[in-house]
């Protein structure tokens, strides 16, 4: 169940009547709903399996073996994009999945 949220005493900028504001609201508005997760994740399933078929396939390959490289002093980290999704953001999403389920499990439905 989504939060509520909280209305503060200033309106915020989305509540302003900026054009930018105006523009973001339909966004905002979508993102509210529980199920726009799922629904951008089918949406960009379904645009991967159809870059991946089509033509342009050899674009598909080159964009996840593209290097990202992050460099912070003598550190370095450098790795395809394709192993920086499995093994980053991956483990950050199962991180996200589990710590769900303690909630659900402790003051949530599954109690």
């Amino acid at each position: 169940m989504a939060t509520p949220r909280v209305r503060s005493a200033r309106p915020t900028f989305l509540q302003s009547d900026r054009v930018l504001a105006r523009a973001a609201q339909p966004l905002v508005r979508f993102l509210d709903v529980e199920a726009a997760g799922g629904i951008l994740l089918v949406a960009a399933a379904i645009a991967a399996l159809v870059w991946a078929n089509s033509p342009w396939q050899g674009s598909y390959e080159s964009f996840w073996s593209t290097t990202v490289r992050v460099e912070v002093g003598s550190y370095l980290f450098e790795e395809d994009l394709v192993h920086v999704v499995n093994d980053f953001l991956m483990a950050i999403f199962f991180f996200v999945v589990g710590m769900e389920i303690k909630r659900e499990l402790v003051v949530g439905e599954l109690r």
